[in-house]
């Protein structure tokens, strides 16, 4: 709420580029965009955002045909056991978008849309590093984090168990097909089937 408080004021200040400003604003369509970043490392005081992954979601319908696959290239030496995990070699960047183009390209495509994410917070802080230094503001867009809502529900019917939050947990226990994690756009995609199902699900099934 403070920091909500914070960024009006701050807007008022200094309203963001008018291109942007329709982010300010509901979505009137009250879609959704689920969202993943494949990155350097995991701190998010140093890391780049290496790949951006985005669908919306519209309803029921996940529309893949309206989707966001960047690769960005990164100005420093990516660590070992990031290259590990999503396997892109600074080769395999060179010929991805710069960072300034990347961050603007997601911005016109997420608008005002709420974001769905699974540990979104670690997204949405990087991002906000990003767009604070190129416009002078941080995403103004609802955030909801698919592993709350699988942790609420699942306790309500189960509150004596220990619930297990991985994405791995979560995607098997749902019944979602695995689409091959740690590359950008299919962690959206079976993020945004996640949501998806848990928004449409009364009763999840026991582990």
């Amino acid at each position: 709420m403070i920091s909500q408080w914070l960024q009006a004021l701050h807007l008022k200040r200094q309203p963001p580029p008018e291109e942007f400003a329709h982010m300010f604003a509901a979505d009137p369509d009250g879609e959704y965009v689920a969202l993943d970043t494949e990155t350097t490392s995991l701190d998010t005081k140093t890391a780049e955002i290496i790949a951006i992954g985005a669908v919306r979601i519209q309803g029921k319908r996940i529309l893949t045909s309206d989707s966001l696959d960047l690769l960005v290239k990164p100005s420093g030496i990516m660590a070992e056991a990031s290259i590990k995990t999503h396997h892109l070699r600074v080769r395999d960047l060179s010929g991805g978008m710069e960072p300034s183009a990347a961050i603007r390209r997601l911005l016109h495509f997420i608008g005002g849309r709420t974001l769905v994410g699974y540990y979104l917070e670690f997204d949405i802080t990087l991002l906000n590093r990003y767009v604070q230094g190129l416009y002078g503001f941080t995403l103004p867009n609802t955030c909801v984090e698919v592993s709350a809502i699988y942790h609420k529900k699942k306790l309500g019917m189960f509150p004596h168990k220990n619930l297990d939050l991985r994405f791995e947990t979560i995607r098997h226990d749902l019944g979602i097909p695995p689409l091959g994690e740690h590359n950008a756009l299919n962690d959206a995609l079976m993020t945004a089937m996640i949501f998806v199902k848990l928004q449409n699900l009364d009763r999840l099934p026991p582990t």
